[in-house]
């Protein structure tokens, strides 16, 4: 089945739809497409998330910011950036208003004056290990079809997927950009048939 796209490009004439499965209940399931699933749950832990998320400033994308800056070495704002897909200049106003928060604050680098890092605050930590909290046990109902030993299982076997698929790519890039492509999908109007 297609759908003809009549609008001024002629780069794409047609475009294959590919129905989407309603449930994984099939006799079929192990067979069916990778991406389904994973797009299923994605949206879900989105979901979740934005919602927990919500009393942040910027939301989700505080708690990236907030995530990268505490679990790893404090970054640079130009490296966070990167790490997260982020404008550097979008990254600049969102620091200013997490510093402004008390959230996060800017220190010289010991090792570049020039460099500045960007480090949590106790208040930063504190929220953060807080929606950490909230978030493992969103993640816990998420997967609740599965009891402890399935979803360690599957934890245990997406990381090392995720690994091998993106053995050179920062895991909170990924993950922003999967939200990011799941929210514009969503938030894109459907073609008339």
């Amino acid at each position: 089945m297609t759908d003809d796209i009549t609008s001024n490009s002629s780069r794409w004439q047609t475009i294959p739809v590919y129905p989407c499965p309603v449930t994984l209940a099939t006799p079929d399931a192990t067979r069916s497409p990778l991406g389904w699933p994973l797009a299923a749950l994605l949206r879900g832990w989105s979901a979740r998330v934005d919602a927990l998320a919500e009393d942040l400033p910027d939301g989700t994308r505080c708690y990236q910011v907030l995530s990268a800056v505490v679990h790893d070495t404090p970054p640079s704002q130009a490296a966070l950036a990167a790490r997260l897909g982020i404008d550097r200049t979008v990254m600049t106003y969102l620091i200013d208003k997490y510093v402004e928060c008390d959230l996060v604050e800017r220190q010289a680098d010991p090792t570049d004056r020039r460099a500045r890092r960007i480090v949590a605050t106790a208040k930063g930590r504190e929220v953060l290990a807080d929606l950490d909290a909230r978030v493992a046990a969103a993640e816990e109902d998420l997967l609740g079809g599965l009891d402890a030993a399935d979803r360690a299982t599957l934890r245990r076997l997406l990381d090392r997927a995720a690994d091998g698929a993106a053995h050179d790519e920062d895991r909170c890039a990924v993950v922003v950009q999967g939200m990011d492509a799941t929210s514009s999908a969503r938030a894109r109007p459907r073609p008339a048939r």
